[in-house]
């Protein structure tokens, strides 16, 4: 275990006091447990795959201004654990490659120096709000997106100038700045304008090419979620000829890596840009039998004339509408692979399937997110 002079204080980790196999176990433990509670059936359990990197594995931090006092120094990090208006600096974090803490404190003492006004979530004025870091496992390249209010004028040059002078293993390959007015406490963009280089980075997953963009969302632990779309997939029995729903699809990552085998896969997603994504990156990656749609899933089915063979779902962690659920039921396909990032709206979920005549086959678990409560998992059903 290595030790962090945050921890208790910064709300980013809950277990890093415990042994990663106790981690590991407990989260198995909150899972049958939740399962249990509902009379599912776990089929063949699988047990927990653990995080071959339990530090530095995550991909993207999203990092908010503010102070630790009222009326104190600026600070740059994550809400204090029950305290929402305090912000506790975060430039030493272990969950994050070095690169992110080096861009953090530069970026800390670049807007100290200024004497920039930090925004207030209770006044609404103010200039700057948050700080977007990403990186690409694979490529290794960074993206940097700084967050204001119209309130200001970010001293561009400098700024593009300090970060690119930082010694970082990674390249930064885009600097952002987003423009947000909004009075909502979220990272929502009014514009964005490419400060230096391009507005997205590179990444690859199970042999796919991705281009991911400032707000797009893609998985944050890109070796662990390899193997969990790996495991899902091996789930299914063949999908060979198979017409596949993919559905919460994101940026299409399951989607294209069914296509390779599939006669076609369909996808949909809530959020428009996601879908672009997916379909631009699907034709980088060669695939003309992918199709994206946009909307809501109880409401774009409607739309699609084929009928699905195989049924994969990868819902929000509210897990899948009721509404849509019972929709999704009723096209009576043999196979169904639920993965999951909340296991709670899960285990609600499959008791609703499993009252469809859907029994877990297999189930597996996914420790994504290692020193934090979070925990993923597939299930592959069939209709009995």
């Amino acid at each position: 275990m290595q030790d962090c002079k945050k921890f208790g204080i910064c709300g980013g980790c809950q277990y890093l006091d415990q042994p990663y196999e106790h981690q590991l176990e407990n989260k198995k433990a909150d899972v049958l447990d939740l399962l249990r509670a509902r009379n599912i059936s776990t089929g063949e359990f699988q047990g927990i795959v653990g995080s071959d990197r339990i530090y530095a594995y995550r991909n993207k931090m999203e990092y908010t201004f503010g102070d630790e006092t009222k009326g104190g120094e600026m600070t740059l990090g994550m809400h204090r654990i029950r305290q929402f208006m305090s912000v506790v600096t975060i430039d030493e974090c272990l969950l994050v490659d070095q690169d992110f803490n080096r861009v953090t404190s530069f970026t800390l003492e670049f807007f100290r120096e200024r004497e920039y006004p930090k925004y207030n979530k209770k006044t609404h004025q103010g200039f700057q709000r948050n700080l977007i870091i990403r990186k690409g496992e694979r490529s290794g390249e960074l993206l940097v997106n700084i967050v204001t209010t119209s309130d200001g004028n970010l001293d561009r040059a400098a700024y593009i100038d300090g970060l690119l002078a930082l010694d970082l293993k990674s390249a930064i390959v885009g600097i952002l700045h987003t423009i947000n007015d909004s009075a909502a406490d979220f990272v929502y963009s009014d514009r964005i304008e490419t400060l230096y280089g391009r507005d997205y980075y590179m990444e690859e997953i199970s042999g796919l090419k991705f281009k991911v963009s400032a707000f797009s969302f893609f998985q944050t632990n890109v070796p662990a979620v390899e193997k969990l779309y790996s495991t899902a997939m091996s789930f299914i029995d063949g999908l060979q000829g198979a017409t596949v729903f993919d559905l919460y699809s994101g940026t299409g990552t399951i989607a294209q890596i069914a296509a390779r085998q599939a006669k076609i896969a369909y996808g949909i997603e809530l959020v428009p840009e996601a879908v672009e994504a997916a379909t631009a990156n699907a034709r980088l990656n060669g695939l003309d039998n992918c199709r994206f749609l946009a909307g809501d899933v109880f409401e774009v089915l409607d739309a699609i004339e084929d009928k699905p063979d195989v049924i994969i779902l990868d819902p929000p962690r509210s897990g899948v509408h009721p509404k849509a659920l019972v929709k999704i039921l009723n096209y009576r396909v043999k196979q169904i692979i639920y993965i999951s990032c909340n296991p709670k709206s899960m285990a609600e979920n499959l008791e609703t399937m499993q009252g469809y005549g859907y029994k877990v086959e297999k189930l597996i678990l996914f420790d994504n997110f290692p020193h934090t409560r979070h925990v993923e998992a597939a299930a592959g059903l069939r209709l009995e």
